[in-house]
């Protein structure tokens, strides 16, 4: 069966049983790290099936960001998936059952794993990347509404004074994890990619600075320094 024809049928899928609290991971988030993960594997010799499939159930259990089993959300995904493949899915081929399990679980930033296959590492190059860049930084304030995080901590909203703390202000978040998700990634477009996109969020970093100083026109060239990607100046 062609992949395009798997992908309709998973997404015929989610459209009759996904239901989500969750603006960061809906069918569209499934469906852009898919695209992502197609530009990632472009001449690699890789499962695509496995790829396609992981892609679009690696966050069908996602925990919140303030539960206390969040680490165990992409194990917990990872065994549902089996389930629904094996219960919905019946033709779907169970020895690549292996290749799409690990490839969800070392997904999870949180969780830890390192991806021991080319498809785990395309998986996870993926899904971080649509944690950076302009989707990213939405993801981020859309969260933090949801959870009812200030925005950031308007006397040192760059935490030079203080612990960083993602869970009480939604701009730590960009230093807790966002700018470190480069360093993380698995394949040389990924890294490239991630460091294009970590750039928009310094740039994005900087511009409020400057407002918070009252400057509507500048960036904080400091910002733009302090924050750089490691081996992409701005």
């Amino acid at each position: 069966m062609h992949l395009t024809h798997w992908q309709q049928r998973f997404e015929h899928w989610f459209r009759q049983h996904y239901r989500h609290d969750d603006a960061a991971h809906d069918l569209a988030h499934f469906r852009r790290v898919w695209n992502t993960a197609r530009r990632l594997a472009e001449d690699e010799k890789v499962d695509e099936l496995a790829i396609l499939t992981a892609c679009y159930f690696h966050d069908i259990i996602s925990l919140a960001k303030n539960h206390p089993q969040r680490h165990q959300s992409s194990r917990l995904a990872a065994a549902k998936t089996q389930h629904i493949l094996a219960t919905d899915f019946a033709d779907f081929p169970a020895e690549r059952y292996a290749t799409v399990m690990h490839a969800i679980e070392a997904h999870s930033y949180s969780g830890g794993i390192t991806p021991q296959t080319s498809e785990a590492r395309i998986v996870q190059d993926a899904d971080r990347l649509e944690a950076l860049g302009a989707i990213g930084l939405a993801r981020v304030f859309a969260v933090a509404g949801a959870l009812n995080i200030p925005l950031f901590d308007a006397d040192d909203p760059f935490a030079d004074r203080r612990t960083l703390d993602d869970r009480a202000f939604a701009l730590d978040h960009f230093q807790s994890k966002l700018l470190r998700l480069p360093q993380t990634m698995q394949t040389a477009k990924g890294k490239a990619l991630a460091q294009e996109n970590a750039r928009f969020l310094v740039q994005f970093m900087a511009k409020l600075s400057a407002e918070l100083q009252g400057d509507g026109l500048a960036l904080d060239e400091c910002v733009l320094a302090r924050f750089a990607p490691k081996d992409s100046p701005l």
